[in-house]
């Protein structure tokens, strides 16, 4: 099983990433939160990867740091929440935020996440509450203040996110912009992210 891998930046999509490792590229499946932080293409990465082996599939799931990579094992450990349901909850918030989130139970919070819902919420906070509190990676655990949510004030992380998917400053300026007006000072990182890029890419 692929454990890790090093190497170069090839290409990122919305949802994905290509390594080029020793000229053999790998495609590595990432939250939107990590994708938004990888380095520009053709720079050095070190990636955490769980492999998973299906009949059909063989895919890769990457992380950039420890805590990531413990929050989606456990998220997998939930009834009826599998690798890409992981990567979908985990591209709402930021790590911290998330672990957070989860020890409060904070499940409206949560079912604002794409593609989660009040029952998913309430299935996650109900099993993990408490296991996540055992969470110390990169001291992202108790008495973590989690960031505020992206707003017009602090739009850097989206706009360095759509810079990093190769888009130049000012499309993604004017995107971020459009965005935050459009959903609110509430919306998360995720859900910006994923109107920013369909007004991108609609764009003549």
């Amino acid at each position: 099983m692929i454990a890790r891998l090093r190497g170069n930046v090839l290409e990122k999509g919305p949802e994905d990433c290509v390594i080029d490792v020793h000229g053999v590229g790998y495609r590595v499946n990432l939250s939107t939160v990590s994708l938004g932080k990888l380095p520009a293409d053709g720079q050095p990465v070190d990636l955490r990867i769980r492999t998973v082996v299906r009949e059909d599939a063989f895919e890769l799931f990457g992380f950039l740091t420890p805590a990531e990579d413990e929050l989606f094992q456990l998220l997998n450990t939930v009834s009826r929440v599998g690798p890409r349901m992981a990567l979908g909850v985990m591209s709402g918030m930021e790590v911290g935020e998330l672990i957070a989130a989860l020890s409060r139970g904070e499940t409206a919070r949560l079912a604002k996440i794409h593609g989660v819902g009040k029952k998913t919420a309430e299935r996650l906070v109900l099993e993990l509450k408490e296991k996540v509190r055992n969470l110390h990676s990169e001291g992202i655990a108790r008495g973590t203040t989690p960031r505020a949510p992206v707003t017009s004030g602090n739009k850097a992380d989206l706009v360095s996110a759509l810079l990093n998917l190769g888009y130049k400053q000012p499309q993604a300026e004017k995107a971020a912009d459009v965005v935050i007006e459009r959903l609110g000072p509430d919306a998360t990182f995720q859900a910006l992210f994923r109107e920013a890029l369909k007004s991108l890419r609609s764009s003549p």
